[in-house]
């Protein structure tokens, strides 16, 4: 009967990385016994919570002991690889024993801990190691009427090819799978090895992790993205029964499982072009439909068939074996999105439910009863010798059982054959390794680092004596193969105790983070990356070692130094610390996709140069609050920037659909490699793209002025993702009639309130564009505006300009809100216009600048603040009387809320003379206190009571005096916004500047105790500016930028009828304005 088990899922979180750790990140994880808790770190009360068979917190909680081995640090709740093995690994080593089929998968995202769990690191074995060397334990302490037989192999899948990790050489396209009736898939020409001890596995693989090391360097692979399997098969011989059990035993560690963001895969033509994601994608494809299978769904089909993992995995999904999977997952919240999908898979792989036989063999026991009866046969059939006829004529069975027997002699025999020839290849294999560690004890090395932390270390490159050539050439003394490096790439020179490293003509060699391009003296431990991306460790010559710990040079290490060499930090790209001192994690996932970028663009760069394609990759960082109307710093998101060299055109991808073209190029690479063509067509060519029009800048233009009818003519500045200016826009926002006549200063309002409900009209007119960058740096450019107004549906653009660096633009739109809304109003003050520069490219399709799809009045304006109407029939209700009633509320609260505003004012003033009264009556005491004795008791006065009543009735009634003065206020509002943009562009005089600023505020006529204040700040505040002595623009810039801040905090802080003591702390001498 098959043994009907559902897969067993344990889930393992990790500690935090190196760079996790200097970026300050947090952990989102939590487990409570099995279930395994996830917080969103943008919104910490929602929470996710998943349960599995087994839950594994090795994220803190341990520390090393004298073999290195990490252990529990006086905690329970640390799992270490010991406990892993114990739950998950002897289980396996019980279904093989038991005659099972047994399989292990190792999933998650690239870094999360998968290949530590299966492989391990130094005295940390993992899985495969442990699992080998315990079922050779079991062996050896067996009865001796048993046999065993093992053989290991080891292979690797990567873009749909299966490579041998056990042979020495690589057949072209990888090896095949065939299809058997009775064993099902199988890998024909894979390398089979008999093992008889745990010593021959453990140098078999260290021999795969060589072989794949070579192999991702050689095929421009990301081992990431590559699927490891090993496969033990398990024979055991009961001699007295005679009956065999055989067990398979796969050991998969699946390739990164990176969740890419639909909206840049979507819009990649070729997005379906890559295979390297395709076995990963079919298994979770396999895994969705088994799940649905096992909850009684009807599943037609099962896509077993469409990748070679799935293939090679279908016994272990939902067939005969018993399966275990390992989800290893990232506790940073900077991977927050990965491990979610993490759990999310590993919870329907939990539902599959398989049906494992075992796998036991009677023929031997048939043999030996056939044996018996033919026994007996004989001694009947004795006289019939004497007819001349041999027995053997005259007893089929007799024929049948010498055959089995001589069948048997020989499969034993050439067991013995094929152990005794990887006896002799183990000790060959030896000797080198002895040869090796004398090596490294008399020469420096370099040390191969790779982005998978198994295969760091692997590979070993001495620099003896003299001069050592570098490169792909075979008659150089160190053969590197990969991306980048030359036949004659550098050459290394040992002499007298000293390693110097010289690059050849236009090769590319960079020593700890910096290019170098002439002889370099190496230091012990400095960093090496030699062509694209292929980087080493400098072990230098015994006499110069240490005791450190070289751990910490990992492959983050390289490309981190790179980041900090070309000026990349995670404060350079903005992160503004929380309150906690730690940056925001948008900002930390953004740098840990440009680190991880890094090097595929430098390996993109390499494969458009050998391939000419004449195309450029730059990483660039694109702010998301360019995009935002209210300027929030949103999260910022990395891009890709493609220039082609000729012709200046210019694209730009998202991460998404650069990671996609990546892998379609090294296929495109690869068949290069191998000599065969490489002419494709456009439609299929990953360096292609049709021209397309190009972001080039935005700005943020406030509507503030418009919410009270004041007129506002902006000078914008058009930033790039970079934060540096492409161009200058004038754009005005004119307050008008319904007819088109702009308002005038009578018209403005002093509460935007006072639109509710009614008409209101707009125009948004955009003069021109000054300083275009682009247009300046190719020929054959045009540019568009386009912006959007509040509830459109699309975009409005001007018409396309072409070839003009200074273009005059011109266009006007007429914008009418016909009932304005709460929402509306509420969006002009807090809101700004997006305003954005479009780059045109000879051959792209322009935007449409027509008002095609908008909604226009009577008189072609285009309507804004049109929310969709709920008819009487669906509603139930009145529209019209709905909204009256709400408009009516509306103004309720804010009467309401004004009155708290004068309880407020009347409080504060009460605070302030209560305060001065106990200031007065604290100096008294001190007084009092000084010439008394201390144990005299002092008494507090109450305060009077018609004082009281005094301080309470005391009100300021100057509304109608301060509405004038704000109305004034925001006349003048224009003119000092021109004077700031008049400094900007010029270096005036300091008594000039000062002169200005008097003039600003004297014009503003606010009369009153806010003058009395005001004059003696400014006093202080210009004797303050002239210590500094401004000498550069920017200083002009940000001090009119302060006083603008001063302008409008006295708008706010008067609506409160407190600006004079505010304004008076803004301006205080401690306020220090630096450049």
């Amino acid at each position: 009967m098959p043994n009907v088990d559902s897969v067993k899922v344990a889930v393992r979180v990790r500690p935090f990385s190196q760079r996790e750790k200097d970026a300050g990140s947090r952990c989102v994880i939590s487990m409570n016994s099995n279930s395994t808790s996830i917080y969103d770190p943008r919104n910490p009360g929602h929470m996710k919570t998943f349960t599995f068979d087994l839950a594994y917190w090795s994220h803190s909680g341990f520390l090393k002991d004298e073999n290195g081995t990490f252990i529990s640090a006086g905690s329970n709740s640390y799992a270490g690889q010991r406990e892993v093995f114990r739950d998950l690994g002897q289980g396996v080593l019980e279904s093989a024993w038991q005659g099972y089929n047994a399989t292990l998968l190792a999933y998650g995202q690239t870094g999360s801990g998968k290949s530590y769990s299966m492989i391990g690191y130094g005295a940390n074995r993992g899985l495969v190691p442990s699992v080998c060397e315990e079922l050779f334990k079991a062996i050896q302490s067996q009865e001796k009427n048993k046999q065993y037989q093992i053989t290991f192999s080891m292979l690797e899948i990567y873009n749909e090819q299966v490579i041998d990790l056990l042979s020495k050489t690589r057949k072209p396209g990888g090896l095949k799978i065939r299809e058997d009736q009775h064993q099902g898939f199988y890998v024909d020409g894979l390398k089979l090895v008999p093992c008889d001890n745990y010593a021959q596995i453990e140098r078999l693989m260290d021999q795969g992790n060589k072989m794949r090391t070579t192999a991702t360097t050689t095929m421009n692979a990301s081992s990431s993205r590559s699927h490891m399997v090993v496969t033990i098969q398990f024979k055991q011989i009961f001699l007295d029964e005679a009956i065999t059990k055989q067990s398979v035993i796969n050991l998969v560690d699946l390739a990164g499982s990176e969740r890419q963001k639909s909206s840049g895969s979507e819009k990649d033509r070729l997005k379906e072009g890559t295979r390297v994601n395709l076995s990963l994608t079919t298994l979770g494809n396999v895994i969705s439909a088994l799940a649905e299978a096992a909850t009684g769904k009807k599943v037609l089909h099962i896509p077993y068939r469409d990748s070679v993992l799935t293939k090679l995995l279908q016994s272990a999904l939902g067939g005969n074996s018993k399966t275990i999977m390992i989800a290893a997952v990232s506790p940073a919240d900077i991977c927050y999105e990965e491990t979610l999908s993490t759990l999310r898979y590993a919870e329907r792989t939990k539902k599959i439910r398989n049906k494992a036989v075992v796998n036991a063999s009677p023929a031997e026991k048939l043999i030996r009863e056939l044996k018996a009866e033919n026994n007996k046969l004989l001694s009947r059939l004795a006289g019939l010798g004497s007819t001349g006829r041999s027995i053997a004529d005259e007893t089929p069975e007799l024929r049948l059982l010498a055959e089995s027997e001589g069948q048997m002699r020989s499969t034993q025999a050439a067991w013995e054959a094929r152990l005794e020839e990887a006896r002799q290849e183990w000790e060959k294999q030896y000797a080198a390794v002895t040869q090796e560690r004398r090596m490294m004890e008399t020469f420096p090395y370099l040390l191969n680092i790779n982005e998978d932390p198994q295969l760091s270390w692997v590979l070993k490159h001495f620099i003896q004596d003299g001069t050592c050539d570098v490169g792909q050439s075979t008659s150089n003394a160190i053969i590197l193969r990969g991306l980048g490096i030359l036949d004659k790439h550098a050459t290394f020179t040992n002499a007298d105790g000293k390693v110097t490293l010289t690059p050849r003509d236009m090769c590319k060699v960079v020593v700890n983070g910096v290019p170098i391009t002439g002889k370099t003296k190496l230091q012990h431990l400095d960093r090496v990356i030699l062509g694209s991306n292929s980087a080493y460790l400098y072990v230098g010559p015994p006499a110069e070692r240490t005791e450190e710990d070289l751990s910490r040079y990992d492959y983050d290490f390289f490309q981190s130094e790179l980041a900090a060499a070309e000026g990349f930090s995670v404060d350079k790209l903005g992160a503004a610390g929380s309150g906690e001192g730690r940056a925001d994690p948008s900002v930390l996932a953004a740098f840990h996709d440009y680190i991880k970028l890094m090097p595929l663009v430098a390996e993109a760069n390499q494969m458009s140069q050998e391939l000419k394609k004449e195309l450029k990759f730059e990483l660039k960082v694109k702010n998301l609050a360019l995009s935002d109307s209210r300027g929030h710093d949103l999260q910022k998101e990395i891009t890709v920037k493609v220039t082609h060299a000729t012709t200046n055109q210019v694209w730009v991808w998202s991460k998404a659909k650069f990671i996609n073209r990546k892998f379609l190029m090294e296929e495109l690479y690869q068949r290069f490699l191998e000599g065969e063509n490489t002419d494709v067509n456009q439609d299929s060519d990953p360096f292609w793209d049709p021209v397309e029009v190009v972001h080039v800048g935005s700005a943020h233009v406030w509507l503030q002025a418009l919410a009270y009818r004041m007129k506002l003519e902006e000078q914008a500045e058009l930033l790039n993702s970079e934060g540096l200016e492409e161009a200058v826009v004038l754009i005005n926002l004119s307050p008008c009639s319904s007819d088109g006549r702009l308002f005038g200063e009578d018209d403005m309002v002093v509460d935007p309130l006072e639109l509710l409900g009614r008409r209101v009209d707009f125009q948004i007119h955009v003069a021109e564009c000054l300083g275009v960058k682009w247009l300046r740096d190719a020929v054959g450019r045009g540019i568009q505006i386009g912006y959007t107004v509040y509830d459109l549906p699309r975009s409005l653009y001007t018409k396309p300009i072409w070839k003009n660096v200074n273009p005059k633009i011109e266009e006007t739109v007429h914008f009418s809100a016909l009932n304005a809304s709460y929402e509306f109003l509420n969006y002009l003050q807090k809101n700004a216009l997006i305003v954005d520069l479009w780059g045109l490219q000879e051959g792209c399709v322009e935007m449409d600048y027509s008002l095609d799809g908008l909604l226009l009045t009577s008189e072609g304006t285009v309507v804004v603040d049109n929310p969709k109407a709920l008819t009487a029939s669906s509603a139930g209700l009145d529209t019209g009387n709905k909204v009256t009633e709400l408009y009516r509320k509306l103004l309720q609260m804010e009467q309401e809320t004004e009155l708290l505003r004068e309880v407020n004012r009347a409080l504060r003033e009460e605070n302030v003379l209560l305060q001065d009264k106990l200031k007065k009556w604290d100096t008294g005491h001190h007084e009092k206190k000084k010439s008394e004795s201390p144990t005299k008791t002092i008494k507090m006065m109450k305060q009077p009571l018609g004082e009281t009543e005094e301080m309470c009735s005391h009100r300021t009634s100057c509304d109608a005096e301060f509405a004038k003065a704000l109305k004034i206020f925001y006349q003048n509002m224009n003119v000092v916004r021109q004077q700031f943009l008049q400094l900007k562009h010029s270096r005036p005089p300091v008594g000039e500047v000062f002169t200005i600023f008097y003039k600003v505020f004297a014009s503003l006529s606010i009369r009153g105790h806010f003058s009395k204040e005001f004059c003696p700040s400014f006093r202080n505040l210009k004797l303050e500016v002239s210590e500094l002595e401004v000498h550069r623009i920017t200083g002009w810039v940000w001090l009119g930028y302060n006083w603008f801040l001063i302008l409008e905090f006295s708008r706010r802080f008067a609506q409160d009828q407190r600006y004079c003591q505010d304004l008076q702390t803004v301006c205080s001498p401690t306020c220090r304005f630096e450049h």
